[in-house]
């Protein structure tokens, strides 16, 4: 059942038949309001969302005025209300919109009201694909044996969901072991036109992974939010947006032999990120774009947030309809497709001409070159030609690791005891480069240019090896970025044939990770007997998830992990993802990589950063002469034959057949009965939320802020990994000494991320990433100042607040720039609530944190354009007044500014007034109710 269409005002009288082979359709014509036609794609889009909505209140004439007359130059000003059509849910974000829901009906009935109207009103759909760790790799059993584990640690959380899906309607649950969420939504959740009773118009859909944007590559409008931002949507509160500036990016020419979608994407990373898009839409345009197979367009689409832009879409042509026939959907939504989008203008044509955007940029695509990007932001793309020297460059900043450093530090001062370390092997560097054959360098200059510290390693499964700073100890092909794009999967496992044909083997020191997105690519790599190849060089089949690519790397072998933080070497990961950030890959690796799958292969073969793949050979092949990547890199033709070989439109239909069933593991759950969830009091999985608990019917007036503290004193590009690791839950920590506490063995920590339904874990986890850098203290990690005690002592992050809330102190986070880069993560905004952080001040924040804290009821403040909190000399030691906040009780008017006074512990003050960063009227609502799920839960009961 799909949502219901609202009858709409009409007040254009656009609405008009459209016929498409025996089938007729309802639809919201563009033309019949003048200046929509001139519109770029997107705001098309918006356009027709907009006549379809109009309800006179939400959605006024005047809104689709504004559309139709928006002038490309002027800065966002108007607020429009985006109702997208579905919802998409991974199972991280997806299991906390879940606890929610479920706790919201409970708060429905004590209010009053009927906890029936909990329910989805626009369908959602969620993909269960970042549970699965790779704990078992490099052996035929590797994906059973990781599936087993994977059940067995979060039966709670599965159970918990197949009741959601048997009992909360227009809601659907894909099991584990299907795929990566954004890879099963384009290949087959996604309706791009939609059929809702006999009205189509533009599929649109906002996700709780920021990488929804993948689904941009296929023409449909959508972007990543916090889980409760879209919990709102799908109870049917639409999206409160300004209309957006819109970058128009150009392409041209074509990609060059031996140049990948991956290469191509890391230059546009680039590029926008330099230019500046954040909270923008990037649009793709010009005849380059047909040049531009669908997937590589969903590859550049699903790193929309590594440059910061709201979307990065592509507009519906041929090569989308040679997809849709590819991936197994039926002829008439083929059909209606191709139709609508040629009767709306949404169709690209050939010379067609060219919209008029906000800002402009061009890439020929013939000039991209081979390029990776690390070792700890996306943006940072590093040409292949210069890999080697750029990590020589950089791995001195790495090679004395705070976090050792710092745990040492944090331990002295808490009271506890540090570990001791061990010493190393004081190996020689002649010794150090003989252990990796072909390095094509004599002993003496294999170290130069670089600290070195080789260490000896004896492993059962590799004999004995030398290991050194740059050491690949992760080489994994994953995420949905690129094992969605079949010219780079297929171009990785034709270089393991090459490889392995000539005898080349990864270092026996890299665990190796396979993860496709798809049981498709199992498919085609069967087809094309590929998996011989790619399992001699240890690629077997580890699972169907983001794995390394969310932190889900699983535990590297004893002895590396050993000789890695006894010696504390800088270890390197190399991944096919799109995320590096600190901390998120592996807590035993510093410097991270993304990389094209072939790439990932060749660095598990060479063993290290520290190598140009130019100048030095891989091995020796079996004849013992030296081999080259250039020997074992696949041609263009090779690839695109191997493709039309082996993956067939049925390949699909046989795979998504009946993708909601599931294995027996999954049908054979034991979940639970009611309308309302039976809470487990014992769970440490899920737990009912405590957002709602003592709310009343009418939202008390906001006060204002006085004599707050600083939590955290933070610097620029805090992520949300940052403020809230998905990752593995150190021993010793808040999180980890709760488990403890309720009986869970430290080998069934499990991660953050999995349990992200229960907030006991989650608020002891918020600010909690070893890599934290809180300018409070002189530690990584999340450790602050106790302002409650005398002395003032180091303190968790978690204990620290608890005080707090104790004394009745508020607390702020003052930061940098770019606040909450990153996943779309609710927790980062629900932990930083529940710690008792009522405001973040900022030089700027990226768009989907900004409203997750409006959403939980924080309130989002900036520094005066040009200051920070270096600048104003802040040291976070003060205690601050925020006065204005009581004007948002006033009415409809937003404040544009308040005013903060700091006070020193000498009685000094440092004013100021802060940019208030609630930027439209329904953000100010949530704000005045404490949160967008109060607003809406209110709403419902006065229904």
């Amino acid at each position: 059942m799909e949502l219901t269409v609202t009858e709409s005002k009409n007040s254009f009288n656009a609405k008009r038949t459209l016929e498409v082979g025996e089938k007729s359709y309802d639809y919201f014509a563009l033309d019949a309001v003048p200046g929509m036609e001139k519109l770029p794609y997107s705001l098309k889009v918006l356009g027709e969302n907009l006549l379809r909505t109009e309800d006179g209140k939400n959605v006024t004439e005047d809104h689709i005025q504004a559309i139709a007359n928006w002038d490309p130059k002027a800065e966002p000003s108007t607020e429009i209300q985006f109702t997208p059509a579905r919802v998409l849910m991974q199972d991280f974000t997806g299991v906390p919109c879940v606890v929610d829901l479920a706790t919201m009906r409970e708060a429905v009935s004590t209010l009053g009201g009927n906890p029936d109207q909990v329910n989805p009103l626009n369908p959602a759909e969620m993909v269960i694909d970042h549970s699965v760790i790779v704990e078992a790799f490099g052996r035929p059993d590797a994906l059973d044996k990781n599936v087993e584990i994977e059940y067995e640690r979060n039966q709670e959380r599965y159970q918990f969901l197949r009741w959601g899906a048997e009992n909360f309607s227009n809601f659907k649950v894909v099991p584990p072991g299907t795929g990566i969420v954004h890879q099963v939504n384009i290949e087959y959740l996604s309706r791009v036109v939609f059929d809702n009773e006999g009205v189509a118009y533009p599929d649109t859909c906002i996700g709780t992974d920021s990488h929804t944007t993948m689904e941009n590559g296929l023409g449909i409008l959508g972007w990543g939010v916090g889980g409760i931002e879209a919990e709102a949507a799908m109870l049917g509160q639409p999206v409160s947006m300004l209309i957006p500036r819109v970058v128009g990016f150009k392409l041209t020419g074509d990609i060059p032999v031996g140049v990948t979608a991956t290469d191509v994407v890391l230059t546009i990373t680039d590029m926008l990120r330099e230019h500046g898009v954040v909270g923008k839409f990037v649009e793709f345009y010009g005849n380059g774009v047909k040049a531009v197979p669908l997937a590589n367009r969903a590859t550049i689409g699903n790193m929309s947030p590594e440059f910061g832009s709201t979307c990065a879409i592509f507009p519906i042509d041929e090569e989308t309809i040679k997809y849709l026939e590819l991936t197994g959907r039926d002829e008439q939504q083929i059909k209606r497709v191709e139709a609508y989008a040629k009767a709306q203008g949404m169709w690209l044509e050939q010379d067609a001409p060219e919209a008029e955007y906000s800002e402009y940029l061009e890439l020929d695509l013939s000039t991209v070159v081979p390029s990776i990007a690390g070792p700890k932001r996306p943006q940072d793309r590093i040409l292949l030609s210069e890999a080697k020297d750029t990590f020589r460059n950089q791995v001195t900043d790495f090679t004395q690791d705070p976090v050792a450093e710092d745990e040492s530090k944090a331990a002295e001062k808490m009271g506890a005891e540090g570990e001791d370390q061990h010493e190393y092997d004081k190996s020689s560097a002649e010794d150090f480069n003989s252990s990796w054959p072909g390095r094509g360098e004599s002993a003496a200059a294999g170290a130069a240019g670089r600290p070195s510290k080789p260490v000896k390693v004896t492993s059962s499964a590799g004999g004995e090896f030398t290991l050194d700073h740059g050491m690949v100890a992760i080489a994994a092909i994953t995420s949905c970025t690129n094992t969605s794009n079949p010219s780079v999967m297929v171009g990785a496992g034709l270089l393991a044939r090459k490889a392995n044909e000539l005898g080349l083997r990864a270092k026996p020191w890299v665990k190796t990770i396979m993860a496709p997105g798809s049981q498709v690519v199992d498919g085609y790599y069967k087809r094309a007997d590929l998996w011989k190849d790619l399992e001699a060089l240890g690629f077997y089949l580890a699972g169907f998830g983001c794995t390394t690519c969310i932190g889900n790397s699983g535990p590297l072998p004893q002895e590396i992990s050993d000789a890695i933080n006894d010696n504390d070497l800088t270890a390197t990961a190399v991944l096919s993802g799109n995320r590096n950030f600190e901390g998120r890959i592996s807590p035993d690796v510093k410097m991270n990589y993304l990389a094209s799958p072939l790439l990932v292969i060749a660095y598990a073969i060479a063993g290290t950063m520290d190598f140009d793949f130019e100048s030095q050979p891989l091995g020796k092949g079996k004849d013992g002469q030296d081999v080259y990547l250039k020997d074992v890199w696949p041609s263009t033709e090779e690839i695109e034959e191997t493709i039309s070989q082996a993956i067939s439109r049925e390949m699909y239909l046989a795979d998504y057949a009946d993708v909601f069933k599931g294995d027996e593991s999954w049908q054979n759950l034991d979940i639970p009965t009611g309308k309302t969830f039976d809470w487990n009091d014992d769970s440490t999985y899920v737990r009912k939320a405590p957002y709602f608990d003592g709310m009343p019917t009418e939202p008390a007036p906001l006060e204002d802020i006085t004599g707050a503290r600083v939590l955290a004193k933070l610097g620029d590009s805090v992520t949300t990994d940052h403020i809230s690791p998905a990752s593995s839950i150190k021993p010793g920590t808040p999180a980890a000494n709760y488990l403890d506490e309720n009986g869970v063995e430290r080998k069934d920590y499990n991660s953050f991320g999995s349990r992200r339904g229960n907030h006991e874990v989650m608020v002891r986890g918020t600010f909690a990433n070893i890599r934290l850098r809180n300018q409070l203290v002189d530690v990584a990690g999340g450790y602050t100042l106790d302002f409650t005690k005398e002395d003032k002592p180091q303190s968790f992050i978690y204990d620290a607040a608890q005080n707090y809330k104790e004394a009745g102190t508020p607390l702020v986070v003052i930061a940098g720039k770019e606040y909450g880069t990153g996943s779309s993560r609710d927790w980062a905004a629900k932990g930083t609530n529940l710690l008792g952080v009522k405001a973040v001040i900022t030089e700027s924040f990226e768009r989907i944190h900004r409203s997750n804290l409006i959403g939980m009821g924080v309130i989002p403040l900036q520094f005066p354009q040009g200051e920070s909190h270096e600048s104003l000399g802040l040291d976070g030691h003060e205690t601050f007044d925020i006065t204005g906040i009581t004007a948002f009780n006033e009415g409809e008017q937003i404040p544009s500014t308040v005013h903060v006074t700091a006070t020193k512990e000498s009685g000094e003050t440092v004013e100021f007034d802060a940019v208030v960063r609630i930027d439209t009227p329904g953000e100010a609502e949530y704000y005045r109710h404490g949160g967008i799920l109060q607003y809406v839960l209110r709403q419902m009961v006065k229904a």
